[in-house]
């Protein structure tokens, strides 16, 4: 039986809006009980208006939220009283019952109640909770489920024939309810659980108890795999199959699957192509690799989404790749290649079988790929939307071993009328449009402090997901951390990387790969910076400098070129320059020589990317003291000592020295490092833009 949460203590009082909250979120707790995203309760409480008039009102769970993390805002409130006549009408359009709600509204300000509002209000109990329990699922993708619903639960269930959300099905459910007192939950063939109670407590705990019988069937039939607790996970786990009695492909060592992953998923991604790329995820836990490696699983796999709430997340069927890895690296991506074209030819020939008037499709691209031997990948708009369809696919995955004698799914037709129901696409109209960068993949070195960090915070801020790479792993996971904080969900990885380390370079652009499926954008900045007269200035300052500024700025680009050649939809490089490659600096021999080699090989760059949609530019900044690590090292000194001033001087002396009069901050150089990032740059390739505020001696000839 799934875990009580309920803790007297810490609930709510009253029978109200807040302990319907509470139950939510105790349900939303547990994923095999209500998916992302999915699920809705409600609850009726004696409400007093603007005017103080008592008034029943239907606290309903608002569109789109996520039962987790719900509080009381999440909610939706509804007079009941015009909402109940409804029950008597025969029949009533998606359209008009939205309309119709939109006028029971009790007060301003609350989000859009959910497409399921009338099943609430039609059962006759204060509390009601409607889940998508996988082990309840799983009954009601059975062919035998009408039947096994009988023997579990006798005459205390009620089974209700699919239909998709919305008035018919939601007086259905209140008939069953109404003419059956003996009735304690309701099941919908391939949706989901309806249960009730006269407190929320009561609600919660008999919720519990008809999901605890499903499960209890199983563990007697001893048929399916027990993914009701994550405890079962592990190593034992994958000797319990279901649907295949054996494991048909090998499992690969862990760090073997990891290598072979990072080399699929820019060949995926660059597949899928698209407006804007695919961010992608990877899972190898244990019960992925036992569905996939099983005998029996691609078929499985190919029959179609559970649920209405599975398929919003997961398209209909996933892109199964049928290889082995004994077959080897190529055969895998080729695989990889035509299985994505494939998919795409199929979602097409769905979409033209079933479109409506008006309907405009989808990017034909799957949101799940199945790989025996290596696991699972997701893909999304976002590192987020990919987590979504991930976990979406844990819980197909549990309901497919447990669907006890087959496994029904939603048919063609019914899946299209959820993916494209006007309703599902009008919660895509509450997102905000999609920034610039969305979808991107940027690689930010020396992105710990300064003009890096101001650079990562930038391209963040315009949807980019950021790798900080720098060789000050703390500061660089700094930097990731408040990214995260305000741009949300893996926005930023922090990854250290010495760029004079060819194989250290190497091994945080396969990461990333493994991490987010690919790169489109690479900043180099590292830096770093030395003053001395030439007669003083040491072979090894000599090659530190050479080291970093053009080698480093080398092995990054050459790793980026490599990445992007097998992604083949173009790349975007921007190397950050300074003053100094154009403009001699004075006792600064070996910086400016380098600063001269980072801009030439970036032209050199832009001629041999421009076949293959990969674009170069430089951004060349000058005597940016803030946040800078580099200023922060005897480098102030020594420029201090070469103009003969104080150091506390030099931020004037440069700003002074200026056409502009003006000083130069990081986040200056960001929004030029934006510019070249951004779809405002798309023709331009080899380019400069200096960021110095006037330098006459710097101005490009």
């Amino acid at each position: 039986m799934p875990k009580n949460l309920w803790n007297e203590a810490k609930a709510p009082a009253g029978e109200g809006l807040a302990a319907l909250a509470y139950r939510s979120r105790l349900l939303g707790a547990d994923r095999s009980l209500v998916n992302l995203y999915g699920g809705n309760t409600s609850c009726k409480s004696l409400e007093h208006d603007h005017l103080g008039r008592a008034v029943e009102v239907l606290w309903v769970k608002g569109s789109g939220s996520d039962m987790a993390d719900i509080t009381e805002k999440g909610f939706a409130g509804l007079k009941l009283a015009e909402v109940l006549p409804l029950f008597g009408r025969e029949a009533m359009s998606d359209e008009e019952m939205v309309a119709y709600l939109e006028r029971c509204a009790f007060e301003p300000g609350r989000p859009r109640q959910s497409i399921e509002t009338l099943l609430h209000a039609f059962i006759p109990a204060r509390h009601v909770d409607h889940t998508h329990p996988d082990a309840v699922i799983s009954l009601a993708c059975s062919p035998q489920g009408r039947s096994l619903v009988r023997e579990i639960y006798g005459e205390r269930a009620a089974w209700v024939d699919y239909i998709r959300p919305g008035f018919t099905l939601a007086k259905q459910i209140g008939q069953a309810v109404r003419e059956n007192p003996q009735v304690e939950c309701v099941i919908m063939a391939k949706h989901g659980l309806v249960t009730w109670g006269e407190t929320s407590r009561e609600c919660y705990e008999n919720t519990l108890r008809i999901i605890g019988e499903a499960e209890a069937y199983f563990r007697r039939a001893q048929r399916g795999v027990a993914y009701f607790r994550r405890a079962q996970r592990g190593v034992a786990y994958l000797a319990r199959q279901t649907h295949a009695r054996s494991l048909r492909v090998s499992l690969l060592p862990e760090p073997e699957r990891k290598r072979w992953v990072a080399k699929l998923m820019p060949v995926l991604r660059g597949a899928m192509g698209g407006e804007r790329p695919s961010v992608l995820c990877y899972d190898d836990s244990p019960e992925v690799l036992a569905f996939v490696g099983a005998e029996g699983a691609k078929a499985l796999s190919q029959v179609g989404a559970a649920c209405p709430d599975h398929l919003v997340h997961t398209k209909r069927v996933p892109l199964f790749l049928d290889w082995a890895p004994e077959q080897g690296e190529q055969a895998l991506l080729e695989r990889a290649r035509a299985g994505v074209q494939a998919f795409a030819e199929e979602y097409r020939r769905y979409f033209e079988a079933h479109r409506g008037e008006g309907d405009r499709m989808f990017p034909p691209t799957p949101r799940v790929i199945l790989i025996p031997g290596l696991g699972m990948i997701t893909s999304g708009g976002d590192a987020w939307a990919a987590e979504v369809s991930r976990q979406l696919y844990h819980r197909a995955i549990a309901v497919m071993h447990q669907a006890q004698g087959g496994f029904v799914s939603l048919s063609e037709a019914e899946s299209y009328a959820i993916e494209y129901w006007p309703l599902e696409l009008y919660k895509l109209t509450l997102r905000p449009p999609p920034k610039a960068l969305e979808g991107r993949i940027a690689l930010v070195t020396g992105a710990a402090s300064g003009i890096g960090k101001a650079i990562a915070h930038r391209l963040a801020a315009e949807g980019a997901h950021v790798v900080i790479a720098d060789i000050n792993t703390s500061g660089a996971e700094a930097v990731a951390a408040e990214i995260r904080r305000s741009r949300g969900y893996r926005k930023a990885l922090a990854l250290g990387m010495d760029v004079t380390d060819q194989d250290a370079v190497e091994a945080v652009f396969e990461r990333t790969a493994l991490e987010y499926g690919g790169v489109d954008l690479v900043v180099n900045n590292a830096g770093i910076s030395a003053s001395a007269p030439i007669e003083e200035t040491s072979l090894e300052m000599w090659n530190r400098n050479l080291g970093i500024l053009a080698t480093g700025y080398f092995l990054v680009s050459r790793a980026a070129f490599r990445m992007w050649k097998t992604q083949g939809i173009g790349g975007n490089l921007i190397f950050i320059g300074s003053k100094n490659s154009v403009a001699a600096g004075k006792n600064a021999a070996a910086y400016s020589a380098a600063k001269a080699a980072e801009l030439h090989l970036a032209r050199c760059l832009a001629e041999e990317g421009g076949a293959y949609g990969i674009r170069v530019n430089s951004v060349l900044p000058d005597a940016v003291l803030a946040g800078s690590s580099i200023w922060n090292s005897s480098w102030r000194a020594e420029r201090a000592a070469t103009y003969g001033i104080r150091e506390d001087q030099l931020e004037e002396f440069y700003r002074a020295r200026t056409t502009l009069k003006v000083s130069i901050y990081p986040e200056d150089v960001a929004e030029a490092v934006y510019f070249f990032a951004s779809p405002a740059s798309s023709k331009t390739t080899g380019g400069v833009l200096t960021v110095d505020g006037g330098v006459p001696a710097a101005y490009m000839r």
